[in-house]
């Protein structure tokens, strides 16, 4: 599902895709790497916002709005979510 958010971004990387990628990863490898191939070529560094993009939007859709971190590369993880008890050892017992 496509959200306003998500058309924001993919305006801002039509018109210049560096602060596309500042939106979604802050000042990051990706930010610098995403500079480069805009110099390099404007469409690499289309490419490229778009792919972070679209990682952001299976975020959402797997883990929920706000419900995941950016870790690097195009990569997200949940939030730690409470730890489900322990149960207690049976040091030879059996059930």
């Amino acid at each position: 599902m496509v959200r306003g958010s998500d058309v924001v971004l993919i305006l801002v990387a039509i018109i210049f895709p560096p602060l596309a990628v500042g939106f979604i990863s802050g000042c990051s490898c990706d930010l610098l790497i995403n500079i480069c191939l805009t110099l390099l070529g404007y469409i690499p560094g289309h490419i490229h916002a778009f792919w972070l993009i679209y990682k952001k939007m299976q975020a959402e859709e797997r883990y929920g709005q706000g419900g995941y971190r950016y870790i690097g590369n195009g990569s997200y993880q949940p939030y730690a979510q409470a730890a489900p008890p322990q149960q207690a050892p049976y040091y030879g017992a059996t059930n």
